[in-house]
């Protein structure tokens, strides 16, 4: 298949998928298979398209193999989480929101993911599309920042989940391990990662394509789906104790967290809010 028929192809099939997966979180009550579908959906749309490219054989199986490896970690992350606790308290407040329009956005919502799992597939097609000679230095360097970012992000994940499960932590801010230097370091890993495909692609035809990946990942993490909705739920559930946390800690870029003796002290109202 050409590039345009992987398109059409990955984005009929994912249509399908999430039309499922709609259905199931109705029944179910549980927006958040949403995110086990896109990460699982992301992850065969890259191999689908990097295989389809027009790189040497071995290039495209990295990518694919990368990619594949990538999304079916997330996946199955994420389907635990989903499967074992109550919905996010970002769809929680969607749903709210949305009110009786609930589910007919929800589906609205589903298709719009499904598009993203192709566009975000689009910059691994690129990066299979390089002829040099393989292996490269660069390929080397792809493949350092994919365990890097591969790693680092299953760390903070798996520290998270151990802090949030004993019942002593409830309440309270996370601060331990990597989140000590980053309020965020499964979103920071999770973007690092993508660069892993741009170092890969140097030397490819419309190499700066594979651009595209870090930096609309970033947008999102950064501004629109993952900081600040994760940070508004922290503010309600936890309040002071995050605010100190955000007044002390990187929001994104892992950095040495911040001595609370430099902080000045804040007058709060009755809510908590200065």
């Amino acid at each position: 298949m050409n590039l345009w028929q992987s398109m059409l192809v990955g984005w009929i099939v994912m249509a399908a998928v999430m039309a499922g997966v709609w259905v199931w979180q109705k029944r179910h009550n549980n927006a958040g298979m949403v995110d086990v579908a896109w990460s699982f959906g992301t992850a065969g749309m890259c191999a689908l398209f990097a295989i389809n490219s027009t790189g040497l054989f071995y290039r495209r199986i990295l990518v694919a193999s990368l990619a594949a490896i990538w999304g079916i970690r997330l996946g199955v992350h994420l389907y635990i989480r989903v499967t074992s606790e109550t919905e996010d308290g970002r769809y929680q407040a969607l749903r709210k929101s949305w009110g009786e329009n609930a589910q007919r956005k929800f589906f609205n919502f589903f298709q719009i993911q499904a598009a993203w799992t192709v566009l975000f597939a689009l910059p691994l097609y690129f990066a299979a599309g390089s002829i040099k000679p393989f292996p490269q230095l660069t390929d080397f360097l792809g493949i350092a920042i994919w365990i890097i970012a591969v790693g680092g992000e299953s760390l903070a994940d798996r520290q998270l989940a151990r802090f949030r499960h004993n019942p002593e932590n409830k309440g309270r801010v996370c601060k331990s391990g990597l989140w000590r230097f980053s309020r965020h370091p499964n979103y920071f890993f999770e973007w690092l990662h993508w660069f892993s495909y741009v170092l890969i692609g140097i030397g490819a035809g419309y190499w700066w394509a594979t651009l595209f990946g870090p930096a609309i990942m970033f947008a999102f993490l950064y501004k629109v789906t993952g900081i600040p909705f994760t940070e508004r739920r922290a503010l309600e559930t936890r309040g002071d104790a995050y605010r100190q946390y955000q007044a002390t800690t990187s929001a994104f870029f892992p950095w040495f967290a911040k001595d609370t003796a430099d902080q000045k002290p804040t007058n709060l109202n009755s809510k908590g809010r200065p």
